[in-house]
């Protein structure tokens, strides 16, 4: 384990302009690890969908590929929480690199028993949920590295950049994987899982000797001091503490934490519950193609990559105030769902989605830079672990399950409130309910953001 500790080697007593000088070129070889570990973290977890259809064909029923996905998800929100509390106070850039070589290892084995025309569901099951244990720190590991090297007026733009690393490795891992096994492997299954782990394995060992954590690691100056920042009260009272003191007065007893983990929950909400159903909403309520309601899912993400850098940068100029830019991606989003809801065309939905993927991912990634704000870095990975934990548990189970239940025209519905939900139309209550909770939920978040903002530029 001494080999991810944090490094903390006497200061070479560069002066504050040489640090600033040579800033952007370090920070650039750490950015540059999580932003391609998370890339590949994203081939090793969504070729299993790619792979579905294949799957099938060796033997897999729908069901039992439903449970193999839903072993990662579970393993993936236990863990967000657990492995981050591991994580914390750690060289996380070096921890998260290694825990993708562990991740590519797991795909590896599925990838070795399906070449063997072996599919042991047991198994399967067992070693992808791994895979989903091990890449549950990825995230919030990587926004733990950014924020160590950046300050709170300016990781927004660039937390919104890195969060292009696993839209954009969403939608590739599909086509990897699949050109690797047609290339390769003869077009047997077994290659949709070896090529991209052979990937995973390569840039997880790169990413254990590239870069440094954080400028400290170098003999340099905190992020703050480099560029006149005042250091976040917490980081300076938390240097003080134990991890598990750092845990229970930080963590456990702040209310912002718990405020963010609900806000995420009905966010959450919103994003799963248009990106899970949209193509089979246009295709059996709009009566569009398969091939239409398939597209409808890369305009969505493409508004979501720039939404991710247009909203953090835009909550950079308000001086940090996160939960006020996510209300107005939130309130803005109410009225582009109505295009979404009513939209009779390909042309009219896809327009909605674009919109509407490019106001969801505001909130989506602004609460967790919101949370970085509220806790010192040494319990940064946890925090926002928590986070994705709640995301994950209880998001998940209404986007999935309930939705499924509400619009399964077989199904009699979901009795919500004393009220019964049946059909695709009634989705969109729970829709406008996730967003207004969310608002109500992110306001108190705005308010002790405020306050904080306020008291760091008296502290200045």
């Amino acid at each position: 384990m001494q080999f991810f500790d944090l490094k903390r080697p006497a200061k070479l007593g560069l002066s504050i302009p040489e640090q600033k000088h040579r800033w952007l070129r370090e920070f650039l070889k750490a950015f540059m690890v999580v932003f391609m570990v998370y890339f590949c973290m994203y081939l090793v977890r969504n070729n299993l969908s790619a792979a579905q259809p294949l799957l099938v064909k060796q033997g897999l029923t729908t069901t039992q590929l439903g449970w193999i996905g839903y072993g990662f998800s579970l393993a993936y929100g236990i863990g967000k929480t657990l492995l981050g509390y591991v994580v914390d106070g750690k060289n996380t850039k070096r921890f998260m690199s290694f825990l993708l070589v562990l991740a590519a290892v797991m795909t590896l084995l599925v990838g070795v028993l399906l070449l063997m025309n072996q599919t042991p569901v047991g198994l399967i099951l067992v070693l992808w949920s791994l895979n989903g244990l091990f890449q549950s720190p990825g995230g919030s590991a990587s926004l733990s590295t950014i924020s160590r090297w950046t300050t709170t007026t300016t990781r927004g733009r660039y937390i919104g950049i890195w969060n292009i690393s696993h839209e954009l490795g969403g939608a590739v891992a599909g086509i990897i994987a699949l050109w690797g096994a047609n290339r390769l492997f003869g077009g047997n299954v077994g290659g949709m899982f070896i090529f991209p782990a052979a990937i995973g394995l390569i840039v997880g060992f790169w990413g254990l000797f590239f870069g440094a954590d954080d400028p400290q690691e170098l003999g340099w100056d905190t992020s703050e001091v480099i560029f006149d920042e005042p250091v976040p009260a917490a980081d300076q009272e938390a240097a003080k503490m134990s991890k598990w003191d750092i845990l229970k007065t930080f963590v456990i007893r702040s209310p912002w934490v718990w405020l963010l983990c609900i806000a995420n929950v009905f966010v959450y909400v919103v994003r799963i519950g248009i990106v899970n159903w949209a193509p089979l909403y246009t295709v059996q309520q709009l009566h569009f193609t398969v091939a239409q309601g398939a597209n409808t899912l890369l305009l969505f993400q493409l508004g979501g990559i720039i939404g991710s850098v247009v909203w953090g940068l835009v909550s950079d100029w308000l001086k940090g105030r996160r939960a006020v830019v996510s209300i107005l991606c939130l309130v803005l989003t109410a009225g582009v769902v109505l295009g979404y809801r009513y939209g009779t065309t390909p042309t009219m939905i896809n327009m909605s989605l674009f919109f509407l993927g490019m106001l969801i991912y505001g909130p989506q990634l602004l609460i967790g830079v919101s949370v970085i704000s509220f806790v010192p870095k040494n319990a940064l990975n946890v925090s926002d672990g928590l986070t994705g934990t709640f995301a994950y548990i209880f998001g998940d189970l209404m986007a999935q399950v309930g939705f499924a239940a509400i619009a399964d025209p077989k199904a009699h519905g979901l009795r919500v409130m004393g009220q019964l939900l049946h059909g695709w139309n009634d989705t969109f209550i729970v829709f406008y309910a996730a967003v207004v909770l969310s608002v109500i939920t992110l306001a108190v978040v705005a308010v002790g953001e405020e306050r904080r903002i306020r008291g760091a530029a008296v502290a200045k």
